[in-house]
Parts: C-alpha cells; sequence; structure tokens
C-alpha cells in the first residue's frame, strides 16, 4: 500500500477546485494519539464507532455521487442524527458486483450509512485497515466541519471485503476532537 497514491485515487473521484486538505501524512497506527487511535484503528464499521463515540446514531448526507456500471463512488458526511453536527468526512468507491441487488438498490437511494447496509443485511465482510493518516484541513473541509480555522484531525483509509471480495475502498476522516 501506498498511502499517498491510494489517498489520491479516492480524491479524484471528485475533482475540485482545491484540495479539502492542506497536508496529508502518513501516521503509524501505534502512534496515533487518542481519541483517534481507538477511533480509527479497528477493523469495524466507522458508523458504528461514530455512533459509540458520539452517544447518537448517525446519518448520511451525499455530498456528490457517480455510478459507472458497477462502480458507485459518493462523498459523503456523517452528522449526528437530526443535528447539522458533522461527525465525518467521506469518500467511498464501491465495487457493486459483489453485492445483492437488494443492497444495491439501498445504497444508490442514497439514504442509509454505508456501514449500516452492510450490517442490515449481514453482508459476510471483513474491513482491512490500510492506513491512518493526519490531515490539515484546508476551506472546504474547514468548512464541511463548521470551524472556523484549520484544526488538524486524522482519518483512514480501508478496505471492505463482501464475501470475500475488495469490495469498497474508503477514506473516512474524524471531526477533530
Amino acid at each position: 500500500m501506498n498511502p499517498l497514491r491510494d489517498l489520491q485515487e479516492l480524491v479524484e473521484l471528485f475533482p475540485a477546485q482545491a484540495p479539502f486538505y492542506q497536508e496529508a501524512v502518513h501516521v503509524a497506527a501505534s502512534q496515533t494519539p487518542e481519541p483517534y487511535k481507538s477511533l480509527l484503528v479497528h477493523d469495524h464499521h466507522m458508523t458504528i464507532a461514530m455512533e459509540d463515540y458520539h452517544k447518537s446514531p448517525v446519518e448520511v448526507k451525499i455530498l456528490a455521487s457517480h455510478r459507472a456500471g458497477d462502480i458507485y463512488c459518493r462523498k459523503i458526511i456523517l452528522l449526528k442524527e437530526g443535528t447539522d453536527f458533522v461527525v465525518q468526512f467521506g469518500m467511498v468507491r464501491f465495487d457493486l458486483q459483489y453485492v445483492t441487488k437488494q443492497v444495491q438498490q439501498d445504497l444508490l437511494d442514497e439514504k442509509i450509512p454505508l456501514g449500516r447496509v452492510l450490517i442490515n443485511y449481514n453482508i459476510l465482510r471483513h474491513i482491512d485497515l490500510g492506513a491512518i493518516m493526519k490531515f490539515t484541513p484546508a476551506r472546504e473541509l474547514t468548512e464541511i466541519f463548521q470551524l472556523t480555522s484549520p484544526i488538524t484531525t486524522y482519518g483512514r483509509l480501508a478496505t471492505i471485503f463482501c464475501n470475500h471480495n475488495p469490495a469498497v475502498d474508503l477514506l473516512e476522516i474524524s471531526r477533530p476532537l
């Protein structure tokens, strides 16, 4: 894995006038500070991790999405349920061929967080943590997190295997804690 190359591949799914981060640095999982280490360094769904940490269910808001054949991509935020409080920013590339039509439809309806869809359908899955990244937000991410100035935060790159197939590549960035 080359974390910076893999990050760039996901970022290029949604070209922007300016990058959403000023700097991105690969950090060893063992060197990740708390509470980010507990939140990011695991092989579970971030949907559940965010709900546990923020003590609230989360809902998804799609910022952008597109589909080309079986490849579905989306740029999202997760919000504390019933609020505009953003807890996570993410980008996802999903190869839909590895899931049923019902799962595909729930994903394409864009109303349920990815992790919750996979859990709801009890899809045999494994999450491979690729890398922990330290981010200095640029304007877009600072605004998404509703910050008055950039605050360093952490995220992760991961691959989700569905029924033993590498189905999902994702970037998940936590709100600064």
